[in-house]
């Protein structure tokens, strides 16, 4: 019993890590296990078809224990998808069976007795069952360490021409996806700068700020294009995700640090940062190289690592925390303002400001909400062979945020003294006191 416990409350970890954390691109990974006694190692998730393939190739096996008499059997690597996964779980709770790999619900790649003495093997496992299936490696012997180098693929072959098409089911059009939000944001691009010339006059530095953010964004997803298109022809990024990653890091810390700014009023509204404002980005952008670093290990690494799990933890704590602060900025100009229009007497323009600022400020928690809620949802419920469309909906939603903050707040004339009759003041003074009723 106490050994069905121990292997429940395992199985049960990496049903967590397999149900919720959306699936990896299954490029070709290789990865080092040393010293380890681990019951269960999750390894990549896949989404195959009909004629999907698994390489697999072991060395440089090492057990702590070389004893003949060990039961090898209970020591492999094995596919499962999620429904067969809490099935077992089961099947263990149960008293059925006391390893993951003596059930007939899992696929068995290659157990340990096969070695024969052997230090490697290699092994070419056919799936044709189109699922999501997780390659899992099954330690079921107690406190039996082992060391190993692994080499995995996981492809489907393309039905006509027999290529190897190394991206998951539901990723495989994900480079023409990417492609083409590329061009979109390379036309805002090339429209935001014939904007700032037509109305150059009126241009701010955060303008400026704001067309490095969508070139920024265009050239991530640029990368992200061509390392899919990479993985899906080779199973290697050759080299494009490093500027993936780079591209990534400067994209997230400018539009991070762009809402602080556009928070604030700087540049269009004061020239200056308040010593508050500053902080604030003293927090957000060190938080965003911390974010940035988490994601590179949990990419490179894969739930294999010990501590992928906390790397994880640590990236989606450092995300809610910078969306968190970069809202402080904008609740402080919106209070600054319905104070402003108490004393300056300027009600009509202090209006207009204030409901600008309250707009922004809903669209960015809205904006938050559905790129890390929604989008996160659509990953955990959408089939394998749509994941493409959890992409999809969370790129619509950037762009729909580019494209709000840029009209709002595009160069126009601006003069803080507009011709305002007296009747449009008494009504702009009466609802901004019916503002002082909106509390943040």
């Amino acid at each position: 019993m106490a050994i069905s416990s121990q292997y429940s409350r395992i199985f049960s970890l990496f049903t967590f890590l397999v149900v919720f954390f959306p699936p990896c691109l299954a490029e070709v990974r290789f990865s080092e296990i040393r010293s380890d006694d681990r019951s269960i190692i999750p390894f990549d998730d896949f989404g195959f078809t009909h004629t999907g393939r698994l390489e697999l190739n072991v060395s440089h096996i090492s057990l702590s224990n070389p004893n003949p008499e060990l039961d090898l059997f209970q020591v492999g690597f094995f596919l499962s998808t999620r429904d067969s996964w809490i099935h077992v779980l089961q099947q263990i709770q149960d008293g059925e069976i006391t390893c993951a790999l003596q059930s007939g619900l899992v696929k068995v790649v290659y157990t340990f007795d096969r070695l024969k003495g052997a230090k490697n093997f290699g092994v070419v496992f056919t799936e044709n069952e189109a699922n999501q299936f997780t390659l899992v490696f099954a330690n079921c012997l107690q406190q039996l360490q082992i060391s190993m180098d692994i080499r995995s693929a996981m492809y489907n072959l393309d039905g006509r021409s027999g290529r190897r098409d190394y991206l998951s089911a539901g990723n495989s059009i994900l480079p023409r996806v990417y492609f083409l939000f590329f061009l979109v944001y390379f036309s805002l691009a090339g429209l935001w700068i014939y904007v700032l010339y037509k109305k150059r006059l009126t241009v701010f530095r955060i303008h400026f700020f704001m067309l490095a953010v969508v070139l920024l964004k265009a050239l991530n997803l640029l990368c992200e294009a061509e390392d899919k298109s990479y993985i899906k022809r080779t199973g290697s990024a050759h080299g494009w995700d490093v500027l993936f990653y780079i591209f990534s890091f400067l994209k997230g810390i400018t539009l991070f640090t762009l809402i602080v700014l556009i928070g604030t009023g700087w540049s269009f509204l004061k020239p200056y940062l308040q010593d508050k404002e500053k902080k604030v980005l003293m927090i957000v952008i060190p938080l965003q190289v911390v974010a940035n670093i988490a994601q590179v290990v949990i990419d490179e690494s894969g739930p294999y690592a010990q501590d992928w799990i906390t790397w994880k933890q640590v990236f989606l704590l450092v995300d809610v925390v910078c969306c968190c602060a970069v809202l402080f900025p904008i609740v402080w100009s919106i209070k600054n303002l319905r104070e402003a229009a108490r004393s300056d007497g300027k009600a009509a323009v202090n209006l207009m400001k204030l409901t600008l600022f309250r707009q922004y400020y809903i669209v960015v928690i809205c904006y938050i909400y559905f790129t890390r809620v929604v989008v996160y949802a659509l990953q955990t419920i959408t089939s394998y062979r749509y994941l493409w469309t959890s992409v999809v909906a969370g790129e619509l939603a950037t762009l729909a945020f580019y494209v709000f903050t840029g009209y709002k707040f595009r160069p126009e004339v601006h003069n803080p003294y507009f011709v305002i009759d007296d009747e449009e003041e008494e009504a702009a003074a009466e609802a901004l006191k019916l503002e002082d009723e909106f509390e943040l």
